[in-house]
């Protein structure tokens, strides 16, 4: 997983350490952070107590011998890699005028180019297994022109990780390899939405990251063919698993109070 020092990837990553996964988390954070909690290693050793095994990495997502070393790494330490989940993610939602271009380069070198080439990194060893999968946290392709004049800065970067990830599992579906992406109908719980969104009125208004850890849950452990070059919505996930109510994501929230997140219309 790249990313998973906290937020929604280390949501994921706990789910799937109560099945006893072994998980790889890749992420910059090996010292604490000013303004957020938690770092590579205190992530992993929350994998840990929820039943998995982990080893954490530190590396960046733009740098391909980081990409390269947790691959070899996962490798040596669990013996395959049979999922790659594509967390690591940049947003920046100031205007075409209003962004720098530092920051642009930044949201697509982290978002497009690192889904892009941690998938590629992976795939060797992703077509050695019997259950390949790779899902990216990125949207459905929605082009309305009230998303496309939204933030096309944000947009372009988010569109070019679930491009990557379709594109990649065309290539490689008759190999085996199924990838979807995977994106919610509301904001969620995270350092973006109450840092840079929206503060704590939006947090109020957000699902829980246990909402997508769930979601993404179904779709990784679902039966081969299930889910194949979809771009799936976390909601729709969970009906379809037999989740009707929803509630528990957002306690003391009714559902009209919350807040609808980005792409989906």
């Amino acid at each position: 997983m790249s990313g998973g020092s906290r937020g929604i990837g280390l949501a994921i990553a706990k789910r799937a350490a109560r099945d006893g996964a072994n998980v790889v988390l890749l992420a910059k954070t090996g010292e604490p952070h000013p303004k957020l909690p938690g770092t590579v290693y205190t992530a992993a050793e929350e994998v840990r107590e929820a039943g998995g095994r982990a080893l954490p990495v530190v590396g960046d997502v733009r740098d391909d011998s980081d990409l390269q070393r947790a691959v070899d790494t996962a490798v040596v330490e669990f013996g395959g890699i049979d999922i790659v989940v594509n967390n690591a993610s940049a947003i920046d939602l100031r205007s075409t005028l209003d962004i720098d271009e530092k920051r642009y380069d930044l949201m697509h070198q982290i978002n497009q180019r690192g889904t892009f080439m941690l998938s590629r990194a992976a795939l060797p060893h992703l077509l050695e297994s019997a259950d390949a999968r790779i899902l990216s946290l990125s949207p459905p392709l929605n082009l309305s022109a009230r998303w496309l004049g939204a933030y096309p800065a944000y947009m372009t970067a988010k569109y070019g990780m679930t491009l990557a990830t379709l594109g990649i599992g065309a290539e490689f579906a008759e190999k085996g390899v199924e990838a979807n992406t995977l994106w919610p109908r509301t904001t969620i719980q995270t350092a973006a939405v109450a840092n840079i969104i929206g503060g704590e009125e939006l947090m109020r208004r957000s699902r829980t990251p246990e909402l997508y850890a769930d979601a993404a849950h179904v779709v990784l452990t679902a039966p081969r063919g299930r889910y194949q070059g979809e771009t799936l919505l976390c909601e729709d996930v969970l009906a379809d698993a037999g989740v009707s109510d929803l509630g528990a994501y957002s306690p003391g929230v009714d559902a009209a109070e919350l807040f609808p997140d980005a792409f989906v219309g």
